[in-house]
């Protein structure tokens, strides 16, 4: 199809922290992407940052390289206040995934000559408004499944608002547990940190202006205007996945005649390799397809840290490499993990100043000198301390410290040097645990298992208000997040399950006690309780609270199972609909969800937070062996071990008066 006329623009930020540099020769790297359906016409790359005052005698500039390829070089304003670059990024350079490096240095003025020296302390500082705007037109999308797929999960898509999943009005469990898993499947590809993809009814306002919309429906429950294009031949043969456009509207018709084939279809949907690499308008999925996700292998814990052509790192002085690592999400690092590191360099080194240092998370765990003896067949392995918390993100970064022998005056300092190479087999070798304290911390760690849903029972409304789909909107992206994996079980409650079936889930209740009998009867249990009428929250240890304010207030609280004490319940609930989804605003994102340690998170309708810890065990499904349980109980050790010296000393004594008492009445007979 043609491009459409208007140019659009997107505006991508490039990091979201604030990013301080020293060093001798200093560089900074950020990466952003380019959708491929995009014809870019113009892309600048806004550069906010700081310098420090620097000497009379001394200059400073910033060299740009985008994909590895130097293309411009500014000198930093004497101000030392806040400052903005604006540079235009060669079109020729472009790619889908591209990798934008900033390298800096203070050159000093001697006799004419420039000569490269230490940058005082945080000389450059950049900042999270730093982006990269593209003005480009819009190939629209053809009618294959790949192409859908690619134009709705693309940046713009979502950042616009021009993406949703819709169902019907009245949904069933199937159709809503269907529509989880297809939002679980876009929501762990996406990049956008602070957009999501909304569950809604169709026809609904949620949806009204969504060019690019999945429908998910029993065949018999399709919208009317779509129904018509589904095939009763196709239906015969099994779940039916089809694109339907008209006008500017894109649509994913997702539908089958039975729940089963319905979700199943809904996990080929959440499978990216699979609708990459559809290339038909039309997939029929019958029991037999192959859907779950094949490319998110176990590593056994060995995860490689240079590409296959390695690292390699130029210039001397402070260099550095930072490589990022995913743990699956209900996994934290145990002792036995260790940093594996195989490298070569110059042997032109001051080897008494030239080092390699390995940080995790910013925190070093070790360095030692190199040694010219095996500069082209180094090594270097380092325990990571137990204790160091590193949840399931590890970012672990690789500094050489270069000093050049002689005089660093004497112009051997080249920048196209290649000073320092790590080889692709460098590797974290990770030996995990598993997750088990239920806190906010650990969410939504606590509901997955091996990077899927572990088995997850969802309680809602029987009748779902819109404020309900947008609760429900912010529970499933966090939870697709960061699940890798398109298996797993997600299942609906629209009444309160079984005993049998409570143990067996990990649970979410959402929506009010009115409308959610389960969260009525989980009110002993609450942190938060409810007033006799439930519509509004009563004071508490933690906080007073005003009648009217309760009414005011939504929560999450994260309970531990009634029914099984190893398993947690997720309630997020208010008084009415709309303080409900309060309660979820803080669960919905990853940057919202890591300010939360405790185990009850409350929103009132001003957006004021609170952060509570209730439990005082927060492990409680964990039952110690006796063996760590005398342990932890040291006193009692000490105890028994005395009473059993002295209990073997009496009998001693005792059985030797014995003999001798009884020997000497025996001579007197």
């Amino acid at each position: 199809m043609p491009a459409q006329a208007a140019d659009l623009t997107y505006t991508q930020p490039i990091q979201n922290t604030t990013q301080s540099l020293t060093g001798d020769g200093i560089s900074s790297d950020t990466y952003f992407v380019k959708a491929g359906y995009w014809d870019v016409h113009l892309a600048r790359f806004v550069l906010h940052y700081q310098v420090s005052q620097l000497a009379d005698r001394r200059s400073s500039d910033i060299t740009v390289l985008l994909n590895g390829v130097k293309f411009a070089s500014f000198r930093p304003g004497d101000s030392t206040g806040l400052q903005t670059q604006t540079i235009t990024l060669p079109l020729r350079l472009l790619q889908g995934s591209n990798h934008l490096q900033l390298q800096g240095q203070v050159l000093n003025m001697v006799g004419g000559t420039a000569q490269r020296v230490q940058t005082p302390a945080n000389w450059l500082t950049i900042y999270p408004e730093s982006n990269v705007q593209f003005t480009y037109a819009l190939r629209a999308p053809d009618r294959s499944l790949r192409s859908f797929y690619i134009h709705y999960s693309g940046l713009d898509t979502i950042s616009n608002g021009l993406s949703g999943i819709a169902v019907p009005n009245a949904p069933r469990n199937a159709e809503l547990s269907a529509a989880t898993y297809a939002l679980a499947g876009y929501s762990r590809v996406m990049t956008n940190e602070q957009d999501q993809i909304p569950i809604a009814p169709a026809g609904s306002a949620t949806l009204k202006n969504r060019a690019y919309q999945v429908v998910i429906a029993r065949a018999d429950r399709l919208p009317a205007d779509l129904r018509w294009t589904v095939a009763a031949a196709d239906l015969a043969r099994g779940a039916v996945i089809q694109t339907v456009y008209a006008a500017d509207r894109y649509t994913l018709v997702v539908t089958a005649k039975t729940d089963a084939l319905l979700v199943k279809a809904a996990r080929f949907v959440a499978n990216q390799e699979l609708m990459n690499e559809t290339r038909a308008a039309k997939k029929i999925v019958t029991a037999a397809t192959r859907t779950f996700s094949s490319s998110l292998q176990d590593n056994n814990g060995h995860y490689l840290l240079a590409s296959p052509a390695g690292t390699q790192l130029t210039g001397a002085g402070h260099q550095s490499a930072a490589y990022f690592v995913t743990l699956p999400m209900d996994q934290t690092n145990a002792a036995g993990s260790q940093v594996r590191l195989h490298f070569r360099h110059a042997q032109n080194l001051d080897y008494a100043r030239s080092l390699v240092t390995v940080a995790i998370n910013d925190t070093p765990i070790g360095s030692r000198h190199l040694r010219q003896t095996d500069a082209n067949d180094a090594s270097l392995t380092l325990t990571v301390p137990p204790k160091l918390t590193v949840r399931n993100a590890i970012t672990v970064r690789v500094t050489f410290d270069l000093a050049l022998a002689g005089n660093a005056s004497s112009g051997a300092d080249n920048d196209q040097t290649p000073w320092a190479f790590i080889d692709p087999q460098s590797e974290l070798f990770v030996r995990t645990k598993p997750v088990t304290t239920q806190l906010f911390t650990n969410y939504p760690s606590l509901f997955l298992k091996n990077d899927q849903f572990d088995a997850i029972g969802i309680v809602r409304p029987a009748t779902m208000t819109a404020s309900d789909f947008a609760t429900l909107t912010n529970i499933v992206n966090l939870l697709g997040n960061f699940a890798k994996r398109n298996t797993g079980s997600v299942t609906y409650y629209s009444k309160t399950p079984d005993a049998s079936v409570r143990a067996q889930h990990n649970l979410i209740a959402f929506g009010t006690p009115r409308a959610n009998r389960y969260i009525a009867a989980l009110q002993p249990h609450l942190y938060f309780q409810f007033d006799r009428a439930q519509q509004g929250f009563i004071s508490n240890e933690k906080l007073s609270i005003e009648s009217g304010y309760g009414r005011r207030l939504g929560t999450a609280q994260l309970l531990t199972n009634p029914d099984n004490a190893q398993r947690v319940v997720l309630v997020v609930t208010g008084g009415t609909p709309a303080t409900a989804y309060l309660g979820s605003t803080q669960i919905n994102f990853q940057q919202n969800i890591v300010n939360h340690s405790g185990d009850l998170i409350a929103v009132d309708s001003d957006n004021q937070v609170y952060n509570y810890r209730f439990k005082k065990d927060v492990t409680p499904g964990t039952k110690p062996s006796p063996v760590h349980e005398l342990i932890k109980r040291s006193s009692l050790v000490i105890f028994l071990g005395v009473a059993g010296v002295i209990f073997v000393v009496l009998a001693v004594t005792l059985i030797l008066l014995l003999r001798k008492y009884g020997k000497k009445g025996g001579d007197a007979a």
